[in-house]
């Protein structure tokens, strides 16, 4: 019998009247519960099971305590604050676990476990049945994405060993939910791809239809790094900086063609002085996905122009960063290919030969090694170490997701201080 999945939004934010203005655009794009997320809660407290609950009192509402001890406290108070679910974490002691499924059941409520930091899933899934729990959740969660954890695979290895309803979270959005409903699960849990969406309505209503038209998935799924490519074509070099916690940015390096944008790996160049042999010699090793990165030394003597450029684009090279002058801008923004430099002037050097290609250099005040990840567009330049690229593109994506639910606050008529609710966080 086909039992229609459920569509859970949670909203992980710290301030309660956005959270009930999400909440409702989500109920009119079709969700069914509604989760009063662990920041909110730690934000809030109980007041916010209790004003959502107030707010939308045909729908049920999941209080994600995260609870790991005191299960009858924590499940009798959320449960009298009006949730109808209960979270707590799987790895919690049996006791207290069995301490909540009396509490819910005395109180009305159900117990939903989340299997985040549990050491042995699987086993903890088979465990948490014969205790009894109404529902498991396989939950990837939000660090644990960044690193390219994925949800759905976690999910068929629970809906394997176990009858009680699965949930799927982290990450989901609507291709995702519908493999996770192909694949087993009765709930979706959606989060930042809803509440941090400018059109919540829209949004919900989309992954709703997802659901209910869930069918196996037949695709293949991209590659980490293709992942990863085509975020950092999405965000901007302010949202990297700031999933970079403002690092990451060289200094004094701007754009010779505003509006273009470089997404790639770097080779990188030393040089000196306007000596433009090694950064020529540069095309010939790069290709596509790459951007060529240069260190001149000279603010003063160009070692890049119009036929470097030139070269460059037949090549397929992605673009062009240097640390010092660049000539022939006139030729440069006719050719509309991104370079990026600190300086101008019609001065060329010569080309003596003297440097290193693909080796550690600094650029702009910032370390990059051949293999570091830039991104450049009108803001300026950021160079991603290799090894966190993935993690931090993921990042980057959630600071945007989150701008842009901002963006459309104020377009609503809020300024930006309520947005960010900075008298309530300011230090006393």
């Amino acid at each position: 019998m086909y039992i229609k999945p459920i569509l859970q939004v949670a909203l992980d934010l710290l301030e309660l009247d956005r959270a009930i203005e999400i909440a409702k655009e989500a109920v009119a794009g079709g969700a069914d519960w509604i989760e009063a997320g662990t920041p909110l809660i730690k934000s809030e407290g109980m007041d916010a099971v209790r004003e959502l609950r107030k707010a939308l009192p045909g729908v049920k509402i999941v209080a994600d305590m995260k609870t790991v001890d005191t299960g009858t406290m924590e499940v009798e108070m959320a449960a009298k604050a009006g949730a109808g679910v209960v979270a707590m974490l799987a790895s919690s002691d049996d006791s207290t676990i069995e301490e909540a499924i009396r509490a819910a059941r005395q109180f009305g409520a159900e117990i939903m476990v989340d299997l985040l930091t549990s050491s042995d899933p699987v086993q903890r899934s088979r465990e948490m049945e014969k205790l009894g729990v109404d529902y498991i959740c396989v939950h990837v969660g939000i660090d644990q994405q960044m690193m390219g954890k994925d949800t759905i695979d976690f999910l068929k290895e629970i809906v394997k060993v176990v009858k009680t309803p699965v949930a799927a979270a982290g990450g989901i959005n609507a291709s995702s939910a519908s493999e996770a409903v192909a694949n087993g699960a009765s709930l979706v849990i959606v989060g930042g791809n809803i509440a941090r969406s400018a059109d919540v309505t829209g949004s919900t209503r989309a992954i709703r239809e997802a659901l209910d038209q869930a069918k196996p998935w037949e695709g293949e799924r991209r590659s980490l790094e293709d992942e990863m490519l085509v975020i950092l074509k999405e965000v901007s070099t302010s949202n990297i900086s700031d999933a970079m916690h403002r690092k990451g940015a060289m200094r004094d390096i701007f754009p010779i063609n505003r509006g273009t944008k470089i997404v790639g790996r770097a080779v990188t160049v030393q040089t000196y002085e306007g000596d433009w042999a090694k950064p020529v010699e540069a095309i010939d090793i790069a290709g596509p996905g790459d951007v060529i990165v240069i260190y001149n030394g000279s603010r003063y003597i160009a070692s890049w122009g119009g036929l470097a450029t030139l070269s460059c684009k037949v090549k397929g090279i992605e673009g062009v960063v240097i640390d010092g002058a660049v000539r022939d801008v006139d030729e440069i923004r006719d050719l509309g290919y991104p370079i990026f430099a600190s300086a101008i002037t019609p001065n060329a050097g010569e080309p003596k030969g003297m440097g290193e290609i693909n080796a550690e250099i600094n650029c702009g005040g910032r370390t990059v090694r051949p293999g570091d990840y830039i991104v450049g567009d009108d803001c300026g330049v950021v160079v991603i170490p290799k090894e966190r690229a993935y993690e931090l593109a993921r990042r980057a994506k959630e600071v945007e997701k989150n701008e842009s639910r901002f963006y459309e606050e104020i377009r609503r008529g809020k300024t930006l201080s309520q947005v960010a609710n900075l008298k309530r966080w300011e230090k006393v």
